[in-house]
């Protein structure tokens, strides 16, 4: 028997679809249900599950905002029926530590990606090593990011980075404007991969290491490894999963 609990985006959408649910399901407390319903877009899903991933539930998403990736589409007629039939996806999130170059470290999970960029007019001047393999030697551009299968969609897309698919145990390492070298169109790696990225001139050329939504400025050192020890577990409607998501916007880069 599934037992919802449900929160929802600070929006008055969000808290119109949150009112028609509430007319049709029973909710519990957190600490009872066994599903949390997310009620809002992506960034409020990625915010609420770094936030709740002690808790070590499901979630399942209801779109609320423009795209939502990692949400359903709210169907006031089949709520009770699509929760019934669903396709749950487990995902690890990165784990990036950062040091700055006042030699303070902080770390962070992402979902979807890590991006370094520059933080002034200057562009980034870095390297980038796999374990204790160089991938490169010193990349000049706007930034990089590392992602995650899961956000291969998202702003690595917009940088013309590779789609992942979810089984593929890869992540993504594209450049963003490089300048030299001007081609390099960046690398697949495993998952199993121990990432370092350095600021070659943090004086000059100043970074941020943001993990999704959370930055950190003047980054001197960026570690980056998947962390297989959080586990998030999503539901989606059996007919939109994550999966076909991923493979439609491979269909529309293909063609377009």
């Amino acid at each position: 028997m599934i037992k919802p609990s449900i929160i929802c985006d600070n929006n008055n959408n969000s808290k119109k679809i949150k009112k028609l649910i509430c007319k049709k399901l029973n909710f519990y407390s957190l600490k009872k249900s066994s599903l949390i319903i997310v009620v809002g877009g992506d960034g409020f899903m990625l915010q609420t599950l770094k936030k709740m991933h002690k808790l070590k539930k499901i979630f399942y998403g209801i779109n609320s905002g423009n795209y939502g990736f990692l949400m359903n589409k709210y169907s006031d007629k089949k709520i009770k029926k699509n929760l019934k039939n669903l396709k749950k996806v487990t995902i690890s999130p990165l784990e990036m530590r950062v040091t700055n170059k006042f030699g303070l470290t902080k770390k962070a999970i992402a979902i979807n990606e890590v991006s370094i960029l520059r933080q002034s007019r200057q562009a980034a001047s870095i390297s980038i090593k796999n374990n204790k393999k160089q991938i490169i030697k010193k990349l000049i551009s706007d930034g990089v990011l590392i992602s995650t299968p899961a956000g291969s969609t998202a702003y690595n897309l917009s940088v013309h980075g590779p789609i992942l698919s979810l089984n593929s145990k890869k992540l993504s390492i594209s450049p963003i404007s490089p300048f030299r070298p001007r081609r390099w169109k960046g690398k697949i790696i495993s998952d199993k991969s121990k990432i370092l990225i350095k600021n070659l001139n943090p004086n000059k050329r100043p970074i941020s290491a943001v993990a999704d939504n959370i930055e950190f400025r003047n980054a001197k050192r960026i570690f980056v490894k998947v962390n297989s020890k959080i586990k998030f577990n999503l539901l989606f409607d059996k007919n939109r999963s994550l999966q076909k998501k991923i493979n439609l916007e491979q269909i529309r880069r293909e063609t377009n």
